[in-house]
Formats: structure tokens, C-alpha cells, sequence
């Protein structure tokens, strides 16, 4: 599924070479990996997508992944049994308390894992880092990543965008997922993304299947452009 940037239609696809430049980037970025947080509900596909993304990038990327779970390392385990990386290249973090509290107030386990990755392979490109499952105002703190990611699914009803949140209007792009279910849950797709496009004021919409485009093409594109802008900057 394409991005779209405005309009309510499924056709618009954002230019990848049109990044508008980022005033969080700072120099802080010089010689480490960009870091793109991805978060969103529960069973929104977060981990779904990680998995896609790995598999797409890793062939042109130096790619590494940070998962959050409250008590389990469930999410890292999944990504290691699904071969998407060396299994070295996936760490866990659980952060005993609510997800954002790990990603936005206080993001010392994030970055310890973070830079452990990085002292680990020196090269990388990029760092994944999923948060746990949290409602619609968890976001990450940009002390922890260059971008984000907010991901929600249509099984939540059509009425989440418009519920807005900061992760919904603030990410800098949002992910609408599992739309190959939309006729099942009675979502109205045109009422989700329009509603997207008008709490999002512009900034950019995806609508995926990942049962359709495994690969994740959309995000992917949007992701490599993402990493070219932060090193532009840099």
C-alpha cells in the first residue's frame, strides 16, 4: 500500500527524495546509527512489521533491533525464531512499568541497548526500536530516536484516528495496518484515512497488509529515506 501524504485517496505515494528536514537531528547523530522507534496498541502488527522491515533492509543495511516488553522478552524471541536477523543483532529490553515510560521518561535501558548493539557491530546503519504495546499517547523521546513510526490496525474500528493522541498526530508517520481485514470488522477505510489525514495535518499516512505486501514496501521506502536524510544532516 502506498504513503500518502494528503487527500483521502489510496493512491497518492510520497516522493522518498522529499524529506522535509528534521529540527530534532542534531549533530548528536554524527557517526552512530539512526534510530527509528515504532510504536502503537497492542496487537496493532508493530512486531509483524519489524520483521518485514528486517527482512527488507538487511540485504541493504546494517541493521540492527531493540524490542520492549513489561516481563518477557516475547517480541525479541519472535523476531529470533523468525530468522529475520542474527540473532546478536536483536536485543531485549523489559522495562517492568508501563511501555512509555522506557521510550519517553526515562530511556537509560533503550540506550544502554542501543549502544551495546553498537559497540557490538561499529557499523550500523540503523537501529529498530519497537516499543511495547500502549495506547495512543505513548510517543519516544527523541533523546532515543531520530523518527517514529505510530502503527494502528482497523481491527480497533474506524474511529481511532479521529480519537487522535499524540502518537497518532505527532509521529512522523503513521501506519494503518491490517486493511485486508477491513470488511471484516466493518472498518469504513475511507472515514480511517481521511480522519488520519486531517489530525495528521500533513504529515504522512500509510495504509498496509502485510498478508498482501509481505515486504512492506511502502515503510521500506519511507525507512531508507529516513536514514539518507538523518546522514544528509549529520
Amino acid at each position: 500500500m502506498p504513503v500518502e501524504p494528503h487527500g483521502h485517496g489510496h493512491g497518492h505515494s510520497l516522493d522518498p527524495s522529499a524529506v522535509e528536514p528534521d529540527p530534532h537531528t542534531s549533530d548528536e547523530t554524527t557517526g552512530r546509527a539512526v534510530r527509528i522507534g515504532i510504536g502503537g496498541p497492542v496487537g496493532s502488527g508493530k512486531t509483524a512489521l519489524v520483521a518485514a522491515l528486517a527482512r527488507s533492509l538487511a540485504p541493504r543495511l546494517a541493521l540492527a533491533v531493540v524490542t520492549n516488553d513489561i516481563y518477557t522478552t516475547e517480541d525479541a524471541d519472535f523476531l529470533r525464531r523468525a530468522g529475520v536477523l542474527a540473532p546478536d543483532r536483536i536485543e531485549a529490553v523489559q522495562t517492568g512499568c508501563c511501555p512509555h515510560t522506557a521510550i519517553r521518561d526515562d530511556i537509560t535501558a533503550n540506550l544502554d541497548a542501543v549502544e551495546l548493539l553498537e559497540e557490538r557491530f561499529g557499523d550500523l546503519d540503523l537501529v529498530l526500536v519497537e516499543s511495547g504495546g500502549d495506547n495512543l499517547t505513548a510517543v519516544f523521546s527523541r533523546g532515543l530516536v531520530d523518527r517514529q513510526i505510530f502503527v494502528v490496525d482497523v481491527a480497533g474500528g474506524d474511529k481511532v484516528p479521529r480519537k487522535g493522541g499524540p502518537g497518532v498526530t505527532t509521529a512522523d508517520l503513521l501506519v494503518i495496518n491490517k486493511v485486508d481485514l477491513a470488511p471484516l470488522v466493518g472498518a469504513d477505510m475511507d472515514v480511517m484515512t481521511g480522519d488520519a489525514h486531517r489530525v495528521r495535518a500533513g504529515l504522512p499516512v500509510v495504509t498496509q497488509s502485510l498478508v498482501d505486501d509481505p515486504a512492506a514496501t511502502a515503510v521500506t521506502g519511507w525507512v531508507l529515506a529516513q536514514v539518507g536524510a538523518v546522514r544528509a544532516l549529520a
